[in-house]
């Protein structure tokens, strides 16, 4: 009996601590979603160990829509066969009637976009979007977006350029 006391006031106690944002040096979850193709994807076997910048996106976010030109760049310079870009798409019922599709293949970004992507964002603890984080070869945050007071807009979109590929070049300089 006082062994089940215990549990119940430990499940208690788990139950009702503060959820916590999957933080830089934090495992990013493993997770599985459906690509725009109908097809099903997993993570971190889409990664291939590579670096993997995830943005969590809606059509009508004007911070996303700032970041996307930026993102492109990225995979540009750095290359699309050594990092992996996804693109997982959530709130759009907040939006009306933006289509993520047509959205998405806008960008000219070579990327996985995954549709309705609302367990993934609760995996992570994404509420607003963007959401943008590096994950390394490892499966290891190495930089999650931090809130900001700036406007949406050029500005902002590039702070986030800045300090995605200030993860990036560290984890390419430490050999990943």
């Amino acid at each position: 009996m006082k062994e089940k006391i215990i549990l119940v006031i430990a499940m208690a106690i788990a139950w009702s601590a503060p959820v916590r944002a999957v933080g830089e040096g934090g495992v990013a979850p493993a997770w599985q979603g459906t690509n725009f193709q109908g097809e099903s994807v997993s993570f971190p076997k889409l990664a291939k160990g590579k670096p993997t910048i995830i943005i969590f996106w809606a059509s009508w976010c004007s911070y996303c829509k700032a970041f996307m030109p930026y993102l492109k760049e990225i995979q540009e310079e750095y290359g699309a066969d050594s990092i992996e870009i996804v693109a997982v798409n959530i709130r759009e019922e907040e939006g009306g009637a933006g289509d993520p599709d047509a959205y998405i293949k806008s960008t000219g970004i070579a990327l996985t976009a995954i549709r309705n992507g609302e367990h993934i964002a609760a995996a992570y603890r994404v509420k607003n979007v963007p959401g943008l984080m590096v994950v390394n070869g490892d499966g290891i945050v190495s930089y999650r977006r931090s809130a900001t007071k700036l406007p949406a807009g050029q500005k902002v979109a590039e702070l986030w350029n800045k300090q995605v590929r200030a993860a990036l070049d560290k984890e390419f300089a430490d050999g990943c």
